[in-house]
């Protein structure tokens, strides 16, 4: 399967999601906020998939995809989040990724990553069709 990053500020869904996603035969490289993401990544290299909450203190969930994808500029990503204003959207889609709404179940999350791994990669669509 795929080597996934994983950035959530909350504790418990950050786990959660990891869990789920190893279960599913991800590789997840799991930690709690941009700063962090962006130094596991430099010690471990490029995650082939990215799941990232939007709302996060400091760099939020948007801002860190836009400097993982310095890097990689087609890295397929997935925001996890509770926030759906119109600007919230917007924000979201013009950052070119998929996004999956909290709360949302191991099975929903799995096929997600899976549509967006490397082998599945096509152009970011909302995944909670």
């Amino acid at each position: 399967m795929a080597r996934v990053l994983v950035v959530d500020d909350d504790e418990d869904v950050r786990d959660l999601v990891a869990r789920w996603l190893r279960a599913d035969g991800h590789d997840v490289l799991a930690v709690d906020g941009g700063a962090l993401a962006l130094a596991a990544i430099e010690r471990h290299g490029l995650p082939q998939v990215a799941v990232l909450d939007v709302d996060m203190p400091g760099m939020d969930g948007v801002d860190l995809l836009r400097q993982l994808r310095r890097a990689d500029r087609y890295l397929p990503a997935l925001f996890i989040t509770v926030l759906w204003s119109g600007l919230d959207l917007a924000r979201m889609r013009d950052a070119g990724a998929a996004y999956l709404p909290k709360p949302f179940t191991g099975m929903g999350l799995c096929a997600a990553v899976r549509r967006l791994a490397p082998d599945n990669r096509g152009p970011a669509r909302d995944v909670t069709r």
